[in-house]
């Protein structure tokens, strides 16, 4: 089995973070961003899609948890394109449902070099916890175009926001875990372009 592993950082006055990621792990994660439910999220992702992964982050959390979060979706979508590699034999699409008590959240991939993000979520708080609902969106929006991928996530039905959350970023996973495996059918790129 292949060891996709690498490794992004970013340093900034707002932000210093650092993030390590393994596509071919099994959901082992050590999580510090300083936002205690977005850990929360991130170690979902990470469990239910199968990633071992490292983020340590050190932000202006005084300010609010947007610098954050948002960083650490641009740091996390470098590290996993790094870590693909050049995508051959890859399935390139993967899709998700998962319920969660009252929520059920969709998520789609395709891992085409083209970011895009469509987002239908609606959440019936502004806040969980100490984050700011509205920055699930932002981080989605910083994985996808800096990992460069066509991302979905629509809501089909919820009524509690951190259920709502928790499913977002757990389809995420699982989407991208089905994106990211190998079928032995696919010998080079799957794309009549020849390249993703």
């Amino acid at each position: 089995m292949s060891n996709r592993t690498a490794s992004a950082a970013r340093k900034t006055k707002e932000t210093d973070i650092s993030i390590t990621v393994c596509l071919d792990g099994s959901g082992k994660n050590d999580i510090s961003t300083g936002v205690g439910f977005f850990d929360h999220m991130l170690d979902g992702f990470a469990r239910h899609g199968f990633m071992d992964l490292s983020v340590k982050v050190k932000g202006d959390t005084e300010v609010d948890d947007h610098h954050t979060i948002e960083d650490t979706g641009i740091v996390l979508g470098e590290a996993l394109a790094k870590a693909l590699g050049d995508k051959k034999g890859i399935r390139r699409f993967g899709s998700a449902f998962i319920p969660m008590d009252d929520a059920l959240v969709m998520a789609a991939v395709d891992i085409s070099g083209r970011p895009y993000l469509s987002y239908n979520v609606d959440f019936p708080t502004e806040m969980i916890g100490e984050m700011h609902a509205e920055m699930v969106r932002e981080f989605f929006y910083a994985v996808s175009y800096s990992f460069g991928i066509n991302l979905h996530i629509n809501m089909i039905s919820g009524l509690n926001s951190h259920h709502i959350a928790e499913a977002a970023f757990k389809a995420f996973g699982r989407a991208l875990d089905e994106a990211v495996s190998f079928d032995p059918r696919i010998t080079d790129v799957l794309s009549t372009k020849g390249t993703l």
